[in-house]
């Protein structure tokens, strides 16, 4: 089969298109994967800075949407079954992935395979974080930021569908389109005084959530802008520095600080997974979820794909097309 392999820690550069054999299926899922979500750890992993370090070679991509060819007994999926999944084992940026079957997920019919190639890691852990970690409340306020991306697109409209208020903080007016149209009540930009606006539109008050993918300064900034007993949820740092807290405003604001990690809590409790998939199953059949798509690329620009990431151009998921579907 073709996939994608990082043969040197050279960030895109160190992408090779090869052809390896398929992978076995086992007790595992086999997908023929038609696309492939592209996500910032696998531009992390390209440059051997992600937390998980494979050996050499190996085919990044944690997300795919295809076709199943084969499940085990007991799978809740069958062959011919249009799905989307998760791997923890890497593998996705080639034609034919297996997974476990528990991470395995049917596309609701009106979604595409490239609307499908980004849902499982971007949807669940916007929930996770939203919900199981942020306690969100009907009529809270939410502050999103990166919210013209994959997981802050994805994380708009899980707030929404908590029927949370949703304020979305992004760089750029064109972003600031995507973000209104993933259904953000409100949009500021990150390069004016946004700390301000946000305390203005809360009445003063400040946000009970704050959803950041960013970290550095907007981390820093986003203590300032708190409710009390507010939620600043950690999801992670695109923006490179990883920031430390002052613990006095924590005790002064009465605010928490909150790790997610969804990925890592799911093998500590895999449980949290139906459970989520059944939540998010319902807002999609309600048109609430509506997978932001951006930039579509075939498996062999996949190092096209990282770039874009790594210049923060990416809007919505950006998606690699590995077989006609």
């Amino acid at each position: 089969m073709r996939a994608l392999q990082v043969q040197r820690l050279d960030g895109p550069d160190g992408l090779q298109l090869v052809d390896i054999p398929e992978p076995e299926a086992g007790d595992l899922v086999l997908i023929d994967v038609v696309t492939a979500g592209v996500s910032f750890p696998d531009l992390l992993l390209s440059k051997g800075l992600y937390q998980m370090k494979p050996a050499l070679p190996f085919v990044p991509g944690v997300e795919v949407a295809g076709t199943v060819r084969s499940a085990p007994a007991g799978a809740a999926v069958k062959p011919g079954d249009r799905v989307m999944g998760f791997s923890f084992g890497l593998g996705g940026f080639a034609e034919v992935a297996a997974i476990q079957p528990e991470m395995v997920f049917r596309i609701p019919e009106r979604w595409s395979y490239e609307a499908a190639a980004g849902v499982v890691m971007n949807y669940h852990t916007a929930h996770f974080s939203l919900h199981r970690r942020g306690r969100v409340k009907a009529g809270e306020t939410v502050v999103v930021h990166g919210a013209a991306g994959g997981v802050g697109t994805a994380a708009v409209q899980v707030a929404r569908g908590a029927d949370a208020r949703v304020i979305a903080v992004v760089s750029d007016e064109r972003k600031a389109e995507v973000a209104r149209k993933a259904g953000a009540h409100e949009v500021v930009l990150s390069t004016g005084d946004w700390v301000s606006q946000v305390r203005e539109k809360t009445g003063g008050l400040g946000a009970n959530v704050v959803l950041d993918p960013v970290g550095g300064d907007i981390f820093d900034k986003s203590l300032k802008c708190m409710a009390p007993e507010g939620r600043l949820l950690v999801v992670g740092f695109a923006g490179g520095r990883i920031p430390e807290v002052q613990v006095n405003r924590l005790l002064l604001r009465n605010i928490d600080v909150v790790g997610v990690a969804w990925g890592a809590f799911l093998l500590h409790d895999p449980a949290v997974t139906p459970t989520i998939a059944k939540d998010l199953e319902a807002m999609a059949d309600k048109g609430i979820l509506d997978p932001v798509v951006g930039s579509v690329f075939p498996l062999e620009q996949g190092a096209q794909a990282l770039r874009e990431l790594e210049a923060r151009r990416a809007t919505g998921k950006v998606v690699l097309r590995v077989r006609p579907g």
